[in-house]
């Protein structure tokens, strides 16, 4: 994902625009491209703003988002459970096809970690909460 323009140089390639400039000569001037003037002259007449759309997809979400209680509540029940235990357990009762390995970053963030203790058995115990 590329870095957005500064917004001192959004600024001034709208002042030029407003000012007259067409957009191709602004860009030029500026050394952007024309589809860049375009589309931030575009947005301003939108918004009212020059600062740069979110990148990325929106936070939150996901398909395991809904079921995150219930995955805790049977990790927590369980503490010794496997991912694709898991997985197999939240597709017959939930009917939710998962990857162990998305199932296992969804207990990650959710401040859940498998920590082996000195007999070399696992148990899952809640850590910090992850930093966003």
């Amino acid at each position: 994902m590329g870095k957005p323009y500064s917004i001192d140089l959004r600024e001034r390639v709208q002042a030029d625009i407003e000012s007259g400039q067409s957009r191709r000569a602004t860009a030029r001037r500026y050394d952007v491209s024309a589809s860049f003037a375009i589309k931030l002259a575009e947005r301003v007449s939108l918004t009212g703003s020059a600062e740069p759309a979110r990148q990325g997809r929106p936070p939150g979400g996901g398909k395991l988002a809904p079921h995150l209680a219930a995955l805790i509540g049977w990790v927590e029940a369980e503490p010794d459970i496997t991912m694709p235990e898991l997985a197999s357990k939240l597709e017959a009762e939930k009917d939710v096809t998962a990857h162990p390995a998305s199932l296992s970053r969804v207990l990650l963030k959710a401040g859940l970690s498998f920590k082996k203790n000195t007999s070399g058995l696992g148990s899952r115990a809640r850590g910090r909460t992850p930093s966003a």
